[in-house]
């Protein structure tokens, strides 16, 4: 499989992410920037840019003190905010909007995005942004597993996709929604490809995840990190930058890139069209591309488009090794075949 460069696997610069949604894509409840008010009534609206994701949180409120431009966090996921804009369409209330990459051209094609260049767009490569200026790479993850060791209860630290499907994990598992949130999804495609499937054969995944749900794995459609950390949930597959934040708080969590192979991730970003705050769409993209906004989001971990990973980040992160595992894939025909695949995973696996 062809590689994202290594500016952009080695973990960059900054982080926010989700979410597209929801720890991969989306927070329980939808909070304000924690920056202090506004130096004026100024506002840009962004869907799918949880507090807790990545850290949108802090990337939001400096924004806000840069600026005096209020920049409210949104918890929706890649999927709710694809809905919500098709909704919102003939009176637009998002200025901007994050989702996972395989969400981007499905933003395009209904019509929601308008374009713009944020400030420097040419330092992306060609392959992580739109050809029509709707959308951009602004940060990677990869899928890895997050385990509580501690509410494992003296269970081994599963290393691959195989062990979860061993009796002793039975109900301790858990991942988001593919049919909603675009983690889900990369959950998906990641398990599939890993195990020889591919954007044309999902029968390796689908059979994996009904082994899968059979063995009591759970699905949510929100972010489900908190409940990794307090052990309700003692594995999520999600994205690593999720668990290492957990780390970092406190909780006794452990990030695995499983040992068959992973998936990167890229999230991306883009104007709405029609946008009610323009030119506040405008300078918030811009900052999310300065080296101070690449530097925040790198600080929860993400991998930045732009840049290089301080060091003192990439010291606290598994070894470059483990992630020469993480495939990329053609993101833009991810998102072709997502309505095919999730018509499959509701009938063979549910929600």
């Amino acid at each position: 499989m062809r590689r994202v460069s290594v500016s952009i696997i080695a973990v960059g610069l900054a982080t926010a992410l989700v979410g597209c949604g929801n720890t991969g894509g989306g927070a329980a409840g939808e909070s304000t920037g924690s920056g202090g008010a506004p130096a004026s009534n100024e506002v840009v609206i962004t869907y799918n840019s949880p507090e807790q994701w990545g850290n949108f949180g802090e990337v939001l409120s400096t924004f806000t003190s840069e600026t005096g431009i209020a920049a409210p966090n949104d918890p929706k996921n890649s999927g709710q905010t694809l809905a919500a804009l098709q909704a919102e369409k003939s009176a637009p209330v998002a200025d901007a909007a994050y989702v996972g990459i395989a969400f981007g051209e499905q933003l395009a094609a209904a019509g929601v995005l308008q374009k713009s260049t944020p400030a420097r767009a040419d330092q992306i490569p060609a392959e992580l942004k739109s050809p029509d200026g709707l959308w951009y790479t602004v940060h990677t993850g990869t899928v890895a597993f997050i385990v509580n060791k501690r509410a494992l209860n003296g269970l081994p630290t599963p290393q691959s996709w195989k062990d979860l499907l061993k009796p002793e994990y039975s109900g301790l598992v858990g991942y988001l929604d593919p049919s909603q949130a675009a983690v889900g999804y990369s959950v998906a495609t990641a398990v599939n490809e890993a195990l020889g499937g591919s954007l044309d054969d999902w029968e390796p995944g689908l059979g994996y995840l009904e082994q899968l749900r059979a063995n009591g794995a759970v699905t949510l459609a929100q972010t489900a990190t908190a409940k990794v950390g307090q052990g309700e949930i003692p594995i999520l597959i999600d994205t690593d930058f999720n668990g290492y934040q957990l780390r970092d708080q406190g909780s006794d969590v452990e990030v695995v890139i499983p040992a068959e192979g992973s998936l990167q991730i890229p999230y991306v970003v883009g104007k709405v069209n029609g946008a009610p705050n323009s030119e506040n769409a405008d300078e918030l993209l811009d900052f999310y591309f300065s080296e101070q906004g690449q530097g925040l989001f790198a600080k929860g971990y993400m991998r930045p488009v732009i840049g290089e990973i301080p060091e003192e980040m990439r010291a606290k992160m598994l070894p470059q090794s483990d992630y020469e595992r993480a495939r990329t894939v053609d993101y833009v025909k991810q998102g072709e075949v997502q309505a095919q695949f999730v018509a499959q995973y509701v009938e063979r696996v549910g929600k």
